[in-house]
């Protein structure tokens, strides 16, 4: 399994990136995909999170300003960012999860989002 993502740049705070994330089988086979986000000096962080089923989660400091989503079709993960503010500055990384037959873990490669203030 292979995850590719990609949209990340240069942005002014305030404004908004979408990142992608391309996934090399059927998403549908994951029961939750999410994006991560590793910020200079942190630890990695969950920011959002979609189960099969279309269920949701989002940490506090991005709701009302990101929204993950994913396309069955295409095998692709978005996270649609907006109101972007410096704090947002990270590597971010999109993440597929499977429990059958056994728990497995796949990561994609990062992708840097840098908002200037």
């Amino acid at each position: 399994v292979q995850l590719q993502a990609s949209g990340g740049g240069l942005v002014q705070a305030g404004g908004s990136l979408r990142l992608s994330c391309t996934v090399s089988e059927s998403i549908l086979s994951f029961s939750i995909t999410a994006w991560y986000r590793q910020a200079p000096g942190k630890q990695r962080e969950e920011v959002a999170s979609i189960t099969g089923g279309g269920s949701t989660q989002y940490i506090d400091s991005v709701k009302g300003r990101f929204t993950i989503s994913k396309d069955n079709f295409k095998n692709v993960l978005y996270l649609q960012m907006t109101t972007l503010k410096p704090e947002d500055t990270a590597v971010y990384y999109c993440k597929a999860r499977k429990v059958r037959p056994i728990v497995r873990e796949y990561w994609g490669q990062g992708t840097q989002v840098t908002v200037s203030s």
